[in-house]
């Protein structure tokens, strides 16, 4: 689009109002043999929602916007029932009308829908309080073309095999997610800030993971590296983290302390606030910081993944050398910077971000060099994607990802529910 060249678009855009209006479409498009494509807020990185046809003659995109209301709230058991096309400010303000938050907060806020959370298997900057957007999820409703399902009917079950997490990340091809009921919680009380320091970014993953194994720790957690904090304006080296806790105000102080204690006991240090208060009124902004980087000629990407604390450290090497060596060799040697922004008990996602000048093919360039990076980091044990979903960009290494009867059983279920494969072609299923 930036550079004016023809990007693919559908013959048709449709505004369903309802699930019945949802399968009334999917079932003419599986007689006609017309790809499908689920749109919600349309912030894919790996193509997603583009409109590829395979081998269709015809595809339309189905947008999900007109279902954008909060059909049911429960304040007593504290859950909501929200369509899919809300996004998620919209979710928001819905909720904070009676006291009330998700939390979910995705750099893809502004525009992303609670469909494509659930498509998506979304995680936002405060899962190391609230968890991803699957761990809030405790029932949806879908379509596919043989039928209307509701996955999800109590609080827990053990009627066999939990029918959300088929559809949760599915990215649309399997069935159309027209509404979620998701976890909520009452708005905060109060918010404390922290901003740590560590002489290395070996010794804050260290604390970092002891703080994954706490009960009570922070609600936000995000660890840059030496590079990525140079490059944010810190001048005396190491590694800067930030951190936010969320609850009453009898708890948050405590909870920081301790924090606090963890993190002295690995070296580090605490400093002002400051950084953890400007990291999270700017935390929407990269998107269009990398705006201007193409603006001013140039290049600038992301990759992420997640792997165990023991491996965090050979597989942040390696795919920080790999991208560095591969980019050089094209003529373009860039700055690699990772951070950490997504705890567990076991491990944690990492996140790089790329600066380099343009090749005369940007698209071929960061396709070589990610497509190293990738191979290596999955020879590691590393996971394809932690949450930028698989799409079409990550569709090739989908198999050695999921294995033999992985593949079997995704396109099994394919089959089942969308015998005419019109759902989201090219996607996913490999």
């Amino acid at each position: 689009r930036r550079s004016g060249t023809l990007q693919f678009a559908p013959d048709a855009v449709v505004f369903p109002a309802d699930e019945e209006e949802v399968h009334a479409l999917l079932r003419y498009c599986s007689d006609e043999s017309i790809a499908v494509v689920p749109f919600g807020g349309g912030t894919s990185v790996v193509g997603g929602v583009d409109p590829v046809r395979e081998w269709f003659d015809t595809v339309i995109t189905i947008s999900t916007r007109r279902m954008n209301a909060m059909t049911t709230l429960d304040e007593v058991s504290r859950t909501a029932t929200l369509q899919a096309g809300v996004c998620g400010p919209e979710a928001e303000q819905m909720l904070a009308r009676h006291g009330l938050s998700l939390g979910h907060y995705p750099q893809s806020f502004a525009f992303a829908s609670i469909g494509g959370f659930a498509a998506t298997r979304s995680s936002g900057q405060a899962s190391a309080g609230y968890g991803r957007f699957d761990d809030m999820v405790e029932s949806m409703t879908v379509v596919t073309p043989i039928g209307i399902t509701v996955c999800g009917r109590a609080t827990a079950s053990a009627a066999g095999p939990d029918l959300r997490q088929v559809f949760l990340g599915s990215e649309g091809t399997l069935g159309i997610i027209t509404s979620v009921t998701v976890r909520v919680h009452p708005v905060p009380e109060c918010t404390e800030y922290r901003s740590w320091w560590f002489p290395d970014f070996v010794s804050g993953a260290a604390a970092f993971r002891d703080l994954a194994a706490t009960t009570g720790g922070p609600t936000v957690m995000r660890l840059s590296d030496e590079t990525e904090t140079a490059v944010n304006g810190s001048k005396d080296g190491g590694c800067i983290a930030v951190a936010t806790f969320e609850g009453t105000r009898a708890e948050v102080q405590a909870r920081a302390n301790t924090a606090d204690g963890v993190v002295t006991a690995r070296g580090g240090e605490v400093r002002s606030s400051e950084s953890a208060r400007r990291w999270e009124h700017e935390r929407f902004d990269a998107p269009y910081l990398r705006d201007s980087l193409l603006d001013a000629g140039a290049f600038a990407e992301t990759m992420e993944t997640a792997t165990s604390w023991a491996a965090l450290a050979s597989v942040r090497a390696t795919i920080s050398s790999t991208l560095v060596g591969t980019l050089t060799e094209l003529g373009t040697p860039p700055i690699v910077m990772c951070h950490i922004s997504h705890v567990y008990p076991t491990g944690a996602s990492l996140y790089f971000t790329v600066v380099c000048a343009t090749a005369e093919d940007p698209s071929t360039q960061w396709r070589t060099a990610k497509d190293a990076a990738t191979r290596a980091m999955m020879e590691l044990g590393a996971t394809l994607t932690h949450h930028h979903a698989v799409g079409r960009d990550h569709l090739p290494y989908m198999s050695a990802e999921v294995g033999t009867v992985g593949a079997t059983l995704l396109r099994a279920m394919k089959v089942a529910v969308d015998p005419a494969g019109v759902l989201n072609p090219g996607k996913l299923i490999p």
